[in-house]
């Protein structure tokens, strides 16, 4: 099954994600040199942006030797029904609207916030199924 581009990162695999304080500058606005390059520790990862389909997990190794869960796919949801106060499995239909980036509905793209329809209603992604591993919702 050959996979399109816009459901990859294939172009963010060459380039390396830094997390640390941005160059300052002096106090009259002159810019300052870097003193040293990119350390290991330093560096991040690339969003997973998980999405409706069979249920696919990716491992990471973090320092340390931890280990890191992330959601690349899947199509079940921990339903929570407010007024029954119970939580039960649902499937995914489609996504129907999310805040973060409105490109992210027509990708079927999951993240915290996300309005998407089950087979039991509409629900609310309350969870960062990126980070986690699972998809945490609550029935509106």
């Amino acid at each position: 099954m050959t996979e399109s581009f816009i459901n990859t990162l294939r172009g963010f695999s060459r380039m390396v994600v830094i997390q640390r304080a941005i160059k300052d500058s002096t106090p009259s606005g002159g810019r300052k040199k870097e003193h040293r390059g990119k350390k290991l520790y330093e560096r991040g990862n690339h969003p997973t942006l998980p999405r409706i389909g069979a249920r696919k997990l990716e491992s990471l190794r973090m320092k340390g030797g931890e280990r890191k869960i992330h959601q690349v796919q899947t199509d079940v949801v921990n339903l929570f029904d407010p007024k029954t106060k119970k939580f039960s499995k649902a499937a995914i239909k489609i996504v129907t609207s999310n805040p973060a980036n409105r490109h992210f509905v027509r990708r079927n793209i999951l993240t915290k916030g996300t309005l998407i329809e089950t087979d039991k209603g509409k629900a609310r992604i309350t969870n960062r199924p990126g980070q986690e591993g699972q998809v945490v919702a609550v029935l509106i």
